[in-house]
């Protein structure tokens, strides 16, 4: 399995460029398998600082993985997902013939 992770917008403040949110994406891949968990992640005025045009994507999600998002669990939960579109546990349906 591999997992990816993604910035796929950021929300900052005009007046100073410092960046408010960010919103992160991680997806798991196994083979035909997916999974996905889409969040955001905020801070409060001033608590980055680093200015928006000098960020990289790796800048920005060490502050999200630092602000409480545990990555090791985000990935596990993913595994997670896989595993039950491997082996499902419950299914949908009637037992009666279709019209």
């Amino acid at each position: 399995m591999t997992t990816q992770w993604n910035i796929s917008q950021l929300d900052r403040k005009t007046a100073d460029g410092f960046v408010t949110t960010a919103h992160w994406q991680a997806t798991a891949v196994d083979g035909d398998y997916t999974a996905s968990i889409y969040s955001t992640c905020s801070w409060a005025d001033g608590t980055v600082n680093t200015p928006y045009a000098d960020l990289t994507q790796a800048t920005v999600l060490g502050w999200v993985w630092a602000n409480g998002v545990d990555k090791q669990a985000t990935e596990d939960a993913l595994a997670a997902q896989i595993a039950l579109q491997k082996a499902p546990v419950t299914s949908t349906g009637v037992p009666w013939g279709q019209a």
